[in-house]
């Protein structure tokens, strides 16, 4: 298949594009290359699927991987607002399934900045979904989020739970983004498919997360911030784990599900297993062999204190259920952060 992958320089979509390209597909990356975080990241992630800076900072033209085979891998620097340059690349490309990682992620970031997220999570995703609409796209596969349970106290987390007490404006945008795709396949009979993903974390990760931000303390002997005394609890999901779900889910036939009149579908895709920080941050300590100082904080704006994800539906309809252990995915992300810093 021929598949869009948005926010192919982000953490999810380099994994998801390397993964669907050893799977034989054809991707097209897009990314706008924002600065949120470090974007010589975002270009190292781009070399290893073959694009080099130089191609990736220009903007509007397609360029193709100098590793893959027959230009199985190919990139674009690419707003989604951009009205005008998204519709002409789905009519030229003519794509089979499009797969929209691309975001303003950041809980914290929403609360300061929320122009952002509007411009690139519902304006961007609103210009996704007319594309998909006009060019006859056969599955819209799009990453929602855990944070739109916001203050849902039911443990774990269901995609039958009610989902209207978001606490930040990021959670906001993505029950946006579920609503919105609703409203696109009931309309127009376009297959979606919205993922909400718990705590993803693993080698390539994004420098504001956490596991990032206490790794990187620990080894310069700088002190930790414990939100919410420690008193936090988190569905910590590894990348590999987040990419095989996505990927099964892009490549499955959509079918059966016009058929069924099953045209919108809403999966969470977490470790369904709540652990506590304290014993994420004793993991990471083991593998690096240091101990934390701790500085004991009160809890942030837009956060909640327990997220655990029930993955019964993704068993159900994709015999899949994430399954990496936290110990494996800590020494993991340490060994790539070790090597790559």
């Amino acid at each position: 298949m021929k598949i869009l992958v948005t926010g192919a320089a982000g953490f999810i979509g380099f994994h998801v594009s390397k993964s669907l390209l050893q799977h034989g597909h054809k991707v097209i990356g897009l990314d706008n290359i924002n600065d949120y975080y470090d974007v010589n990241l975002k270009f190292a992630r781009l070399k290893e699927l073959g694009i080099t800076k130089e191609d990736a900072e220009k903007h509007n033209v397609i360029t193709s991987s100098q590793t893959t085979n027959k230009n199985a891998f190919q990139f674009i620097r690419m707003d989604l607002q951009d009205r005008e340059a998204l519709p002409l690349l789905f009519k030229a490309e003519k794509f089979d399934v499009v797969c929209n990682l691309a975001a303003q992620a950041g809980v914290r970031y929403s609360i300061e900045n929320p122009e952002t997220y509007v411009d690139s999570n519902i304006v961007g995703f609103l210009n996704i979904l007319e594309c998909c609409r006009n060019n006859n796209i056969k599955h819209l596969v799009y990453a929602s989020s855990s944070s739109v349970y916001g203050l849902n106290d039911k443990i774990p987390f269901s995609t039958d739970d009610t989902v209207d007490k978001p606490i930040s404006l990021y959670a906001a945008s993505k029950k946006s983004n579920e609503l919105m795709a609703h409203t696109y396949s009931h309309l127009f009979n376009i297959p979606t498919t919205g993922l909400r993903f718990f705590t993803v974390y693993g080698p390539w990760g994004r420098p504001d997360m956490a596991i990032f931000l206490f790794t990187k303390a620990i080894s310069e002997n700088k002190p930790i911030n414990v939100f919410n005394h420690g008193n936090l609890e988190r569905d910590f999901t590894y990348i590999d784990d987040i990419t095989e779900g996505v990927v099964r889910i892009c490549e499955k036939a959509t079918k059966k599900r016009i058929t069924d009149n099953q045209l919108y579908k809403i999966y969470n895709i977490g470790n369904n297993n709540s652990v506590k920080l304290g014993d994420f941050i004793s993991e990471i300590e083991l593998n690096l062999d240091k101990k934390a100082t701790k500085k004991m904080m009160p809890m942030q704006p837009g956060d909640v204190e327990r997220t655990w994800a029930n993955v019964d539906e993704l068993i159900k309809d994709y015999n899949y259920k994430p399954n990496t252990s936290l110990k494996k995915g800590v020494q993991s992300f340490v060994n790539w952060y070790k090597d790559f810093y």
